[in-house]
């Protein structure tokens, strides 16, 4: 339904003020029109589709979408980002004196004197931004997950490892054989005729 230009004038002021009265009169209509028709303006099936619509483009038009923040998480991690500090700064200035002559000269002193400079993203804020990104594009979840799995992996292989090395020295003996096979062995590696630090060179 197309609206007349006091109609969507009607609904332009009514979403910003919400006042139905005032709205009408800033639309254009008269004191008494609007005192006995703001509320079927309102009402009006056209007028509440177009505000409808408004308030939809108004609010995806305030609210950042996805890329928005991706792209913005994006500059602060490769600190593109300027933020504004407030710096004091000692500015020389220039102080007329005056001798027991009366001679005039100039003292130089120096005053303090904020001065608003623009910087980029500090590191700790780049590396917030770098935690945020990657938990939002759910690497940082996978790159935890697999260093998890590769530390049980890793700690598995050494357990079966030291399964294998361990089921070797067993005899059917029981303990006892397996420990004199494992000495055996250890005696047998130990050069003879010195001590195991000599070098037989």
């Amino acid at each position: 339904m197309k609206l007349s230009p006091k109609q969507r004038a009607f609904a332009d002021n009514f979403i910003k003020s919400g006042n139905k009265y005032q709205s009408a009169i800033n639309a254009g209509y008269s004191k008494s029109y609007a005192r006995s028709h703001a509320e079927k303006l309102s009402e009006n099936v056209g007028i509440k589709a177009y505000i409808a619509k408004r308030l939809e483009e108004l609010k995806s038009a305030a609210v950042a979408d996805q890329q928005e923040v991706l792209e913005f998480l994006t500059r602060l991690v490769r600190r593109q980002e300027m933020e504004q500090v407030v710096v004091t700064l000692k500015k020389p200035v220039s102080i007329p004196m005056h001798d027991k002559e009366g001679k005039t000269y100039s003292k130089f002193a120096y005053e303090d004197v904020d001065d608003v400079v623009d910087v980029k993203t500090k590191n700790s804020d780049a590396l917030k931004a770098a935690d945020i990104l990657s938990k939002l594009q759910g690497m940082g979840d996978n790159a935890n997950n697999t260093l998890t799995k590769n530390q049980s992996r890793k700690a598995k292989a050494e357990a079966d490892i030291m399964e294998s090395k361990a089921s070797a020295y067993r005899t059917p003996e029981g303990q006892d054989g397996g420990l004199n096979k494992l000495l055996a062995a250890i005696d047998e590696s130990i050069p003879k005729g010195g001590d195991v630090n000599d070098n037989p060179n």
